[in-house]
């Protein structure tokens, strides 16, 4: 409307003193009303804000009732604008960040598109590993022996399904070759599963504690004949 001057007119107190800085604006929300306020004023030459007269608040007044009664009864000298949403609201913004190459991207990547690592050595292994994967449904699955495919995760699923059938209901805190083969028959599969359970074995108390003591020998028994039929 080109306007540079303007003087708003506010039946609270607070408020007027808020904008214009008296009063300190402890509430959260507040605040962020307060700066949209001085961000829309920010253009213009001249803003005053001042609170009105009880006298003279008809039309402050009138605003403030709304709510509770109909627009027909109001006076033409009130303008009335409808607001959709909060001047206040923020719009949600996602970063979004590339995926990170794992263990599986190599082997998809070939799958679909065909295509090798540069480095010679890696292309050769990428080759070797791709006749025991399939895609299903875009999830990546293992040819599993004598069993059914296996489910491929990476390794923001690992520590879960490695603490699910290690110490959750199911679960017996069985030493690393036990969990390996659980989490097998579970139909789960990466390439580093029996370190990882070795590594959970280790750090766990229950299993540390009441393990059992093995008492196999560690080097294998050897029978001897007895000398003393040729003793002289």
């Amino acid at each position: 409307m080109g306007v540079d001057a303007v003087t708003a007119l506010t039946d609270s107190s607070l408020a007027a003193n808020q904008i214009n800085g008296e009063f300190e604006a402890k509430d959260k929300r507040i605040e962020k009303y307060i700066k949209a306020v001085q961000k829309l004023v920010k253009p213009l030459k001249s803003f005053t804000i001042k609170k009105i007269p009880r006298g003279e608040n008809r039309r402050a007044d009138a605003l403030s009732k709304l709510a509770s009664t109909c627009f027909d009864h109001l006076s033409n000298k009130v303008l009335v604008e409808a607001l959709k949403e909060r001047s206040i609201e923020e719009r949600q913004v996602h970063t979004l960040t590339p995926a990170r190459r794992t263990w599986i991207t190599q082997i998809v990547e070939y799958v679909q598109h065909v295509v090798l690592p540069d480095s010679h050595e890696e292309a050769r292994k990428v080759r070797i590993k791709v006749p025991l994967y399939t895609i299903i449904e875009r999830v990546q699955y293992r040819k599993g022996f004598m069993k059914p495919w296996l489910k491929c995760i990476d390794k923001a699923n690992r520590k879960e399904a490695l603490q699910e059938a290690h110490a959750g209901p199911a679960g017996a805190h069985e030493g690393e070759r036990s969990l390996t083969r659980k989490i097998l028959r579970m139909g789960i599969y990466w390439p580093s599963i029996h370190q990882d359970a070795m590594v959970v074995t280790r750090t766990c108390v229950e299993f540390q504690t009441y393990s059992p003591v093995q008492g196999v020998p560690l080097a294998p028994l050897t029978s001897i004949s007895t000398p003393c039929s040729f003793y002289q």
